[in-house]
């Protein structure tokens, strides 16, 4: 009796461990069968002439997606560049004080403001920015990308640097460096790695985001680096183009899906490398 108790426990382990291999691997098949499907459609479409020449007009064969790369390229170098700095020192900040009612609110805040639809962002940026500029803008697409990568870095950047021991600090307030210096010189360099995933991360987000885009940037069919006007990026020429009618629209959006799986993929892998390379250490 005893050892047919042990038996079906036995068994009734590897049955589990079969059961969440199983599920581990299914977890898997959305994203090969996405990864395939787009390879497949998209590969035949990228050449130096699709990555270096603009859309053409209707009837016309050919083109590429040159404006849109570099419109993707600005519009979130942009919006790194305003919420990185905001973001990191956010971060510091919920991390350096734990209790308080300033901090609770900002955390709250925070958490809400992840949870915002990129819709919602866009309508937002389009009262706050667009309107009152008088037209659409890539710098309005760009703060409201920047919103949306805000919570991801305040996070991660408060996560990593309450994993950082207390002796750190000590030891440079001892050797009576002020406190802006011992943020700067020890603590963020300490915990970069989780500081730089979570920028990668973000950026990682608001790549695809089409949403914030159409109310604000709109897109441009020509080569633009001007930042008052509007500026095509790669989700909103795969919008526009894969639900036109023409048959050249549609190729040019699978190989623009594909540079964009591509450019997602390479962040996500870089940021693994990141947090590989500088892990930190308590």
């Amino acid at each position: 009796m005893r050892t047919d108790n042990i038996q079906y426990r036995i068994g009734k382990s590897k049955g589990f461990k079969i059961l969440t291999f199983v599920l581990a691997f299914a977890c898997m098949i959305p994203l090969a069968a996405i990864l395939f499907f787009i390879i497949k459609a998209g590969i035949t479409r990228i050449n130096f002439h699709f990555l270096v020449n603009i859309p053409r007009p209707v009837g016309e064969k050919g083109g590429g997606i040159a404006n849109a790369l570099l419109g993707s390229v600005i519009i979130i170098a942009l919006a790194s560049f305003i919420a990185i700095p905001i973001g990191i020192l956010a971060g510091v900040y919920l991390s350096e004080n734990k209790k308080g009612r300033l901090a609770y609110w900002c955390r709250l805040s925070v958490d809400i403001l992840q949870g915002i639809p990129s819709i919602v962002i866009g309508i937002i940026a389009y009262f706050w920015l667009v309107k009152p500029l008088g037209g659409f803008s890539a710098f309005s697409g760009s703060v409201a990308l920047a919103i949306m990568m805000l919570p991801v870095i305040v996070r991660s950047t408060e996560e990593t640097l309450k994993m950082l021991p207390p002796s750190l600090k000590e030891a440079a307030f001892a050797l009576g460096m002020p406190f802006h210096r011992v943020i700067f010189k020890v603590i963020i360099p300490v915990g970069i790695s989780g500081i730089l995933s979570g920028v990668m991360l973000s950026i990682a987000r608001i790549t695809g985001e089409t949403a914030p885009l159409l109310f604000t940037a709109f897109g441009n069919p020509y080569l633009s680096a001007d930042v008052t006007a509007p500026m095509q990026s790669l989700p909103l020429l795969i919008f526009n183009y894969a639900t036109s009618p023409y048959n050249d629209w549609h190729d040019l959006a699978w190989g623009a899906s594909l540079i964009l799986l591509i450019w997602v993929l390479f962040l996500n892998v870089f940021t693994k490398l990141i947090s590989a390379r500088w892990k930190v250490q308590l």
